[in-house]
């Protein structure tokens, strides 16, 4: 459920955030896409001209990132990786510093609003990104939610496509380059070490298992191929090229395996092993040197308001009892005998809320969800006024990630059509998977939810591409959370067992405001979060373990949900009590898309222009 979201989050933060690949001259650079805007000065408008300057910025970042250029479609790079080095990250720091002083001269006053917006925003990302180099270590790069051990081969299979042969060429170089890539990854995390920024000890046992795993299969011993071996196996094989073509390739991918692959992943898992045996069981971002000050900026970043952790905390705690108390009409509706606690074991367990944990359940499973994304697109009419025109595909999760991946995710689609949205469905345990969370979760990752929103802002024309592919979490996820709502005011989820398990959903996204905080402030254990979860959600304890786990390593993260939620309800309720008859929700969720993901204190300007505008 967060957006991957995930290797998309980390290369898109390359560009505009972190070290990437190859930088530029700053000065050269600037001098020459800057003095082409300049040449057309008398030919473009203020505002024109200032958007050319966030494109050009937007754009040498891209240059700089390989992997961001395949997200998006781009093939310049297509043989290498992002340089993720010391030395690379403070050339960007230093880049960031001169893009800060390129926008703040540009004078405001002759811009138009959205453009007037975009230069508001983008100072804030690079002053934000330059405040926060002081906390560049304060995360771990590999754990069992994410990272470069699980991402590469992700990334390959997923972003890297075959249409010729020079491009198997460039994924036969990729394979080369992964293992600089990760000795680089290996020494980012000796430098968390030598700082006492260790992941606790059950991280471990998720990572190198994972790792271990892509180096399994042929060529590396005589089973089956590996996982990588039998993407780019798969692909060549499309190729229209000779046989005699195709085995040459693939003779050159079976040597990059052997001779940089296995080395690159045998180098990270034996550095792993040794890590393990100093790791503790300290699970808070508590632990971190200047830990409290750190984590009170991540929920800012997060969550883009000045809400503390202790109101997150107790916003938290206030919704969690709410929610039950709609449960509990939910269980009367259906007649069931008992309590609360006792109506979630019923939901937790009987099997008429789970498909079988076989193939055909799983197969059944991908086919509803895409029935019910399928039924969704014919009533967005009544709550839309744009679509966005990237299809969407419901997909499962690659075998060699699911068991550790979240239970699902989306991936957005390539600008220039040539890839679609998806959705992500994790079908490892099919209990962690029921029925009754299914529509919820496909409205959430799907359509009206992270498609509707993501697809449509790549889409948008007049705003810069920073604004088209950059993002806000509280927004993002919010607009997730809210769109398994609002299928409801249309007539979805007549079933009420389907309208528990919308409220399921959101319990469990109240319950992480409660937990997040309980973790890197009150200084609980994973154990004590997962007690949480287990007595006040339904869902299976297996989700409760991935969940506590994943607010260990990915501090604040899961508390952008229910925070941004509540904003876009606050300010639809604000719309309909100071429009009347006059307010029409296709108009608002025009307002909330139309300008693309912004802070939740801009997406409240947006809102009261509009309602200033309609009156």
């Amino acid at each position: 459920m967060f957006f991957n979201k995930s290797l998309l989050a980390i290369a898109l933060t390359s560009v505009l955030v972190t070290a990437c690949s190859q930088p530029q001259s700053t000065q050269t650079t600037q001098a020459t896409s800057d003095t082409v805007a300049a040449k057309s000065v008398s030919e473009q408008s203020p505002s024109q001209l200032a958007n050319q300057i966030f494109d050009n910025i937007f754009d040498e970042g891209i240059d700089r990132s390989p992997m961001m250029q395949s997200y998006l479609g781009i093939k310049k790079d297509y043989d290498k990786w992002n340089d993720i080095s010391e030395e690379n990250a403070l050339k960007e720091l230093e880049i960031s510093k001169q893009d800060l002083k390129r926008i703040q001269a540009i004078e405001p006053k002759n811009l138009d609003s959205q453009t007037t917006l975009s230069r508001q925003l983008f100072i804030q990302k690079l002053e934000n990104k330059i405040a926060d180099h002081k906390w560049r270590y304060h995360n771990y790069p590999v754990n069992q939610m994410r990272g470069l051990h699980s991402s590469i081969p992700a990334f390959l299979i997923n972003q890297h496509s075959i249409a010729d042969e020079k491009q198997a060429q460039d994924y036969i170089s990729r394979l080369v380059g992964i293992e600089v890539l990760l000795d680089q990854l290996v020494d980012q995390l000796k430098i968390r070490q030598e700082k006492g920024i260790i992941a606790p000890k059950f991280v471990f046992a998720h990572v190198i298992r994972d790792s271990q795993n892509i180096i399994k299969g042929a060529p590396f011993d005589n089973s089956a191929n590996s996982t990588l071996l039998a993407d780019f196996s798969g692909k060549v094989d499309q190729l229209e090229i000779s046989n005699d073509a195709k085995q040459t390739l693939i003779a050159a991918a079976n040597k990059a395996l052997l001779s940089h692959v296995k080395p690159g992943y045998s180098a990270l898992v034996s550095y792993l092993k040794d890590l393990e045996q100093v790791a503790d069981t300290r699970d808070g971002a508590w632990k971190f040197p200047d830990g409290e000050a750190f984590y009170n900026n991540a929920l800012k970043r997060t969550t883009t308001t000045d809400l503390t952790a202790n109101e997150i905390h107790q916003i938290g705690l206030n919704e969690v009892d709410r929610i039950h108390d709609e449960m509990r009409t939910i269980m009367k509706k259906v007649n069931f005998s008992g309590d609360l606690s006792a109506f979630f074991e019923f939901m937790r367990h009987d099997k008429q809320f789970y498909y079988a944990d076989d193939e055909a359940g799983r197969t059944q499973y991908l086919a509803e969800a895409t029935a019910l994304i399928d039924e969704m697109k014919g009533h967005l009419d009544q709550l839309f006024i744009s679509k966005p025109k990237a299809d969407l595909v419901v997909k499962r999760v690659e075998a060699f990630r699911e068991k550790s991946a979240g239970k699902a995710f989306y991936q957005q689609p390539a600008p220039d059509g040539s890839r679609p949205g998806f959705y992500y469905a994790n079908l490892y345990k099919m209990e962690s998977m029921p029925t009754y969370q299914m529509a919820a979760l496909a409205y959430h990752e799907g359509i009206p939810g992270h498609h509707m929103q993501i697809a449509m802002k790549q889409e948008l024309t007049g705003i810069p591409k920073f604004r088209r592919f950059g993002g806000y979490t509280a927004y993002t996820e919010g607009w997730g959370l809210y769109s398994e709502m609002i299928p409801k005011e249309i007539g979805f989820y007549q079933d009420p067992y389907s309208d528990f398990g919308r409220l399921a959903m959101e319990l469990w996204r109240a319950c992480r405001l409660v937990v997040d905080t309980g973790i890197h402030v009150k200084k609980w254990t994973v154990e004590q979060g997962l007690e949480y979860y287990v007595k006040n959600t339904p869902n299976a304890k297996s989700d409760a373990v991935k969940m506590a786990e994943r607010h260990v390593v990915m501090p604040s993260q899961a508390t952008a949900y229910k925070v941004g939620m509540l904003k876009i309800i606050e300010l639809r309720e604000k719309a309909k009590v100071a429009l009347g008859d006059k307010f029409d929700i296709r108009q608002f969720h025009e307002v909330v898309l139309s300008s693309g993901p912004v802070p939740l204190n801009v997406l409240e300007d947006l809102v009261n222009n509009y309602i200033t505008k309609t009156q």
